[in-house]
C-alpha cells in the first residue's frame, strides 16, 4: 500500500515533447522516469570578433543569443513494474524490459523505417532530390519556465542489468542537447516562437534578481 501522503506535492518531471514541425500537433511526450541530480549548461558567448591588422571594433557587440547547450544523466529502473508482473500496465517491462522506453528515445534521432523506403522508392522512380530527412520538433522541457527546442548531439546507453531473457532492466541515458535559437530556426519557424518565450521568460527571472549597492563590492563609487 502506497505510503505516499495525498496531500504531498506532486514531483513534476522533465522531459521530451515531439511535435510536428508544420502544424505543432503533438507526436510524443516522454518523461523521464526519474529527475537527475544534475543538469549542466554551457553558453557560448557570440561576440565580434577581434580586431584584425588595426581595425577597430565594437566589443560590446553581440550577434546574436548565446549558444547553449545542456547535458543531462537520466536513471531508468524497470524493477519496481517486476514486483508485479501481473498488472496490465506492468506487462511490457516483463516482455520486453526496458527496451520500450530506451527505443522510444533512440526514434528522437532516427528517421522511421516507413520515411526510409517512401524516400527510397521516389528516388528510384527519379520524382525525389535526395535531401536530409526532417525530423520532428524537439522540445526539451525542464520546469514550465524552460521549454525550449533542441537538437540532440550526444545520446548514449549504458545497460547495466538484464533479466533472464537479456532484457534491459536498469540503464542510464546520457543526453547532450544544443538548443535551437532564431539563428538556427528562424523568427517564423514555430522552435523560434518558443525560443523567444524561452529567452523573454528570461528577462523577467533577470529583472527579480535585486541589484546590490557598490560598496557591497568594496567600491565608494566608479572612479
Amino acid at each position: 500500500m502506497s505510503t505516499s501522503s495525498p496531500i504531498s506535492p506532486r514531483l513534476v518531471k522533465g522531459g521530451i515533447v515531439t511535435l510536428d514541425p508544420s502544424t505543432t500537433t503533438v507526436q510524443s511526450v516522454i518523461a523521464l522516469q526519474y529527475n537527475p541530480d544534475s543538469l549542466s549548461r554551457s553558453l557560448q558567448i557570440q561576440s565580434m570578433p577581434g580586431g584584425q591588422d588595426g581595425v577597430r571594433v565594437d566589443a560590446l557587440r553581440l550577434r546574436g543569443p548565446a549558444i547553449e547547450t545542456i547535458k543531462l544523466e537520466a536513471e531508468l529502473d524497470a524493477t519496481d513494474y517486476l514486483e508485479f508482473p501481473t498488472l496490465q500496465e506492468n506487462k511490457s517491462f516483463v516482455q520486453f524490459g526496458l527496451q520500450p522506453q530506451l527505443a522510444q528515445l533512440e526514434m528522437l534521432i532516427n528517421p522511421t523505417v516507413e520515411t526510409l523506403l517512401s524516400d527510397d522508392s521516389m528516388a528510384n522512380a527519379g520524382t525525389l532530390e535526395i535531401i536530409p530527412l526532417e525530423q520532428p520538433l524537439t522540445l526539451f522541457v525542464w520546469s514550465k519556465s524552460r521549454v525550449v527546442p533542441v537538437r540532440l548531439t550526444d545520446f548514449s546507453i549504458t545497460e547495466e542489468a538484464f533479466d533472464t531473457q537479456l532484457n534491459p532492466i536498469r540503464a542510464k541515458v546520457s543526453l547532450g542537447m544544443r538548443v535551437l535559437s532564431i539563428d538556427d530556426l528562424g523568427f517564423q519557424h514555430p522552435g523560434g516562437h518558443y525560443f523567444m518565450a524561452y529567452l523573454s521568460n528570461k528577462e523577467s527571472l533577470a529583472t527579480q534578481a535585486k541589484s546590490v549597492a557598490l560598496n557591497v563590492l568594496g567600491l565608494g563609487g566608479l572612479p
